[in-house]
């Protein structure tokens, strides 16, 4: 598993790798949770800008984001669930557009 450190309590036990294993992360109910409750009070302790906020200067700078549609609708999405402002593209409308790009993220 990969390391983790505490958000919270003294210094010393902030300092701790918490090298959780794989199987134990499975297993526990509820891991997940907290797992993401720790991430999210790291990012908040550091002024670390969230998600949504990044997406929203992304926005705002007119970042083009492209939502893989055959993944929306293999998985029974629609697009009412998804953000304004995205565009639906295949594999080959991505490639065509990252071709003409300086910086190009694919996640």
């Amino acid at each position: 598993g990969m390391p983790m450190k505490m958000p919270f309590g003294p210094k010393w036990f902030k300092g701790i790798n918490w090298n959780i294993p794989n199987a134990v992360q499975a297993l526990v109910p509820g891991y997940e949770s907290v797992a993401t409750a720790l991430m999210k009070q790291t990012i908040k302790n550091n002024g670390v800008a969230t998600i949504p906020e990044l997406r929203e200067l992304c926005q705002e700078a007119e970042v083009k984001f492209i939502a893989c549609q055959m993944t929306v609708e293999l998985f029974g999405f629609e697009h009412s669930d998804f953000i304004d402002g995205l565009e639906y593209g295949g594999a080959a409308t991505f490639f065509e557009f990252a071709g003409e790009t300086d910086i190009c993220l694919f996640i």
